[in-house]
């Protein structure tokens, strides 16, 4: 999640010294702050290295299926969105308030469920 975050902020201050022109497929707010999100679970899921973790490629698949995007869409939305430091400020304390509120929910508790999993979701190796 830290290198994400990073990975993100250093690409806000990249993106302070130059106008950004507004895509013509902008990713909409709500949705990039759920991108967002997901990459950060993500991050976690990678850096934690879970029965093996999960790869980049298959991380992104996700997130490309997920929200109907393409790769060059969300790197040209973000680096809108990263162009505006206290904007994209704003988006991150939103995505941290949202790992807080799921933090709580789990109450700490990481034991996986027994349920069947989604196929949809990438799957820990």
């Amino acid at each position: 999640m830290r290198r994400s975050v990073l990975f993100f902020l250093l690409l806000s201050l990249m993106g302070c010294n130059d106008t950004v022109e507004k895509p013509k497929n902008l990713i909409e707010k709500d949705k990039m702050v759920d991108i967002l999100y997901d990459l950060s679970l993500l991050e976690a899921i990678k850096s934690q290295n879970i029965n093996g973790g999960i790869s980049n490629e298959n991380a992104n698949a996700y997130l490309y299926k997920k929200y109907k995007i393409d790769s060059i869409q969300l790197v040209q939305s973000n680096k809108y969105y990263a162009s505006d430091v206290e904007e994209y400020k704003k988006m991150f304390e939103e995505v941290k308030s949202r790992l807080d509120e799921q933090t709580k929910k789990i109450g700490g508790n990481t034991t996986p469920s027994n349920g069947p999993p989604n196929a949809d979701v990438p799957q820990i190796q």
